[in-house]
């Protein structure tokens, strides 16, 4: 376990005594002191009278040698900051004990720990003390470092409250100040919050500003207003002012189900035809209908596979909410570009990569992934967006991290800009662990601050009559807070809309220097087939010339590739389409977790055993359970995996290689699977999904395949998409598959070929 800096393990007992009192005026305070020592019952208090005197005998000397006899009452005294701070690490420690680490607790543990930090730099800064002294004191903050230590061995989450970069709350620093006034301590002064020294944090020398967004507020440095009234509320303090109501709304969702569905009502789409783009289904319909009457906040948590990114897009299309920022996963971003361009086409789209040196600052909709948000959350709080959508928002749960913090920031200071911004969070696991990952998203769509409801919710609780003691309330409060915005479809709930089987691509960007390598090796296997093809050309001997690229020969220079094993050293298509999958393995798995906990059991495909691993890998750091079918394994061994993946609710992925677990299985108790690496013919990965796919399926089955953009993985899948109905769906395999798959690998051959004879 890693300690923080300044930390140790070494023994020691805990404090009974205090550094002299360091309290200049404790008058404003006193009230606040008493409630404190009142809550924690046992610590005495001195009074001000006490602490002035004190504060006269330090100025003149009295204190700083006095005899043993006295330096020894003095040490007894129960008095200072060692003894807050002993007192309340004992009750941090008996929590942890008890179980479960309530958020009070967690907010103890961080106080304790900033004080134990900076009571350490006091006593080692102060040349008043002797050396005896101040080493009695480390002693003493070395016992109490010792017990945090333990506390967080028994829940590694308090870590990350260790953090340098880890939020204070509010709740955080009242504590603490409480805690200073009852150790007679004063307080530091009150830092004053604002949304700017927020942005000025310790990323701020990360953050870039791409020059196009330059270009953009030269352009148009002035914001157009939307003159749209804000509906006001009654302010006036009401029968719920007094009350702590985000339990309570917590709690409705909880004990007040009754089997009835989260969803507000919608209204019917008036047309399945959007002005651009495909046909709509009736439930995306809905949503879009809901959006172009008005409504601008949505928690949409449909099941995977409904098309969630498309009634994103078309929602801020019926609102005009642009220029839009979309937020998402960096495994995503890619795919959310193509779906802008295919549903929104009169509306430029641009992602964000890295710095963003690479961007239209122009564009309509600005897709950026949670990872580099950082860098750019300060001039995407200043373009003036009107709408944000928010992609896989589970990811927000943690409201301490920084990219929590990044993203509330963002939604905040686009409802202090816009009166009516569109805010959607998109997600199929609006809970991860427990009830409170609500509390992030209902902050970021604007319905709660960080400790009430804000004022539509807060009307609207009144508006009920009832209090949290009467038994109504929790209905009728979950009611209210779904109406604002929750919209949850199952696939079996749309199933009329969808159809019982289908394959969704999902492209991915290969960054970094595994991407830069494969995109390389792609351009010297295009060179060599080039090389290939104008030196057939030149020692042509038949005298028969052809106009531009003589497609004959280019499917002749192909098969010669395909057959020459003298360039086993360097890339071919085999290689290739290895290491691409390599690539791949990382973002897939990521993927399938994502899936694993939104929809529950998901069956993962590969090809070769290396993608396989990793995958593993990630589900095993992720505390996923998996099961694995491989062509190494004993009957015996295959089948407990199999009855594992199908009987044990807790095993959420079988992790399958293509060729070992594509015929002869049943895994119909998933209906998502991700095929990680692509297949050289339809019918291999028709096998693998009728795995799924089966007679007694009660849901419909979606396939996503993971495609690696800008590689020869986009050509393979068009390939197999145009021979699909060629392909034979035999599950036990025959010799035309084989010579299908042959087929197909030099079909892949020729077009790229025949594409870098064209870019010539």
């Amino acid at each position: 376990m890693t300690m923080p800096v300044g930390w140790t393990m070494s023994g020691g007992g805990l404090a009974t005594a205090a550094h002299p009192v360091r309290r200049r005026d404790v008058v404003s305070a006193q009230h606040r002191r008493r409630c404190y020592c009142i809550a924690t019952a046992n610590v005495p208090c001195i009074s001000e009278e006490e602490l002035l005197a004190r504060r006269g005998q330090r100025q003149s000397g009295a204190t700083r040698t006095p005899p043993r006899g006295q330096r020894r009452a003095r040490d007894l005294d129960n008095e200072g900051i060692m003894p807050v701070l002993a007192r309340a690490v004992r009750e941090v420690e008996a929590g942890a004990q008890r179980g479960t680490v309530s958020p009070s607790i967690r907010t103890r543990f961080q106080v304790i720990a900033l004080l134990v930090r900076e009571e350490r730099d006091r006593v080692r800064a102060d040349d008043a003390g002797t050396e005896a002294h101040r080493a009695e004191q480390l002693k003493r903050l070395d016992g109490i470092a010792t017990i945090l230590a333990k506390t967080a061995a028994r829940d590694t989450s308090l870590l990350a409250l260790l953090a340098d970069e880890a939020v204070v709350s509010d709740t955080a620093t009242s504590l603490k100040r409480d805690m200073q006034i009852a150790a007679g301590v004063e307080p530091a002064p009150e830092a004053v919050t604002t949304t700017e020294s927020v942005v000025a944090s310790p990323t701020t020398e990360r953050q870039v500003v791409p020059q196009s967004v330059v270009s953009r507020r030269l352009a148009n440095p002035f914001l157009a207003p939307e003159f749209v009234p804000v509906k006001q509320h009654e302010q006036q303090p009401r029968r719920l002012a007094t009350w702590e109501l985000l339990g309570p709304l917590l709690s409705s969702f909880e004990r007040a189900a009754g089997g009835a569905s989260a969803c507000m009502d919608l209204p019917e789409p008036s047309s399945s035809k959007p002005r651009n783009g495909p046909e709509l289904m009736r439930h995306q319909g809905q949503l879009i209908a809901a959006a172009a009457s008005g409504h601008r906040t949505f928690l949409l948590a449909d099941e995977p596979g409904l098309g969630k990114t498309a009634e994103a897009l078309l929602a801020a299309q019926a609102a005009n909410a642009y220029p839009l920022l979309v937020v998402v996963p960096n495994v995503v971003k890619t795919n959310w570009a193509r779906e802008a361009n295919l549903w929104t086409p009169n509306r430029p789209a641009t992602v964000i990569q890295g710095n963003g040196d690479s961007i239209d600052g122009f564009a309509d909709i600005v897709i950026v992934n949670y990872e580099v948000l950082d860098r750019h959350v300060g001039w995407l709080g200043d373009l003036g967006f009107r709408g944000m959508v928010l992609d896989e928002a589970h990811f927000i749960k943690n409201k301490a991290s920084q990219r929590s913090q990044h993203v509330l920031q963002l939604s905040e200071r686009i409802r202090a800009r816009t009166p009516r911004p569109l805010l959607m969070a998109l997600t199929g696991t609006p809970l991860i662990n427990d009830i409170d990952d609500f509390l992030a998203i209902w902050q970021f769509l604007g319905w709660i601050d960080d400790k009430k409801p804000r004022a539509e919710l807060m009307h609207s609780l009144e508006e009920s009559g009832l209090t949290p003691v009467d038994p109504g309330f929790y209905p009728a409060a979950r009611n209210r807070v779904i109406d604002l915005g929750i919209v949850r479809r199952r696939k079996v709930d749309v199933a009329a809309d969808i159809p019982a089987r289908r394959i969704a691509d999902l492209p991915v960007e290969l960054e970094g220097e595994a991407g830069r390598s494969i995109r390389e090796a792609e351009r010297q296997l295009a060179s060599r087939l080039v090389s290939r093809y104008e030196s057939a050309l030149a020692t042509r001997t038949s005298g028969v010339v052809v106009e531009g690229i003589d497609h004959d020969l280019v499917r002749r220079v192909a098969g010669w590739e395909r057959e020459d094993t003298s360039t086993k050293t360097d890339e071919n298509v085999f290689s290739m389409m290895r290491r691409i999958g390599q690539a791949k393995a990382g973002l897939a798995a990521d993927y399938t977790a994502q899936l694993a906990h939104s929809v529950g059991k998901v069956v993962f495909f590969a090809k070769h055993v290396d993608v396989m691993d990793v995958a593993e890998e990630t589900f095993a750091k992720r505390g996923i359970r998996f099961s694995s079918i491989r062509g190494n394994q004993t009957p015996k061994a295959r089948q407990k995996n199999i009855d594992a993946f199908v009987n044990d609710p807790d095993v959420s992925v079988i992790v399958c290689s293509l060729t070992a677990a594509g015929v002869g299985i049943n895994l119909q108790v998933a209906s998502n699977v991700v095929l990680a690496e692509l297949s050289w013919t339809d019918a291999e990965q028709t096998q693998a999904i009728d795995r799924v796919h089966r007679i007694g399926q009660a849901e419909p089955v979606t396939a996503w395949r993971i495609i690696a953009s800008q590689t020869i993985d986009t050509k393979i899948v068009e390939l197999i998409d145009s021979k699909a109905g060629l392909a034979a769906r035999a599950l036990d395999g025959s010799d035309d598959e084989v010579s299908l798959s042959a087929d197909m690998q030099l079909e892949t051959l020729v077009g790229l070929l025949t594409d870098a004879l064209s870019a010539m």
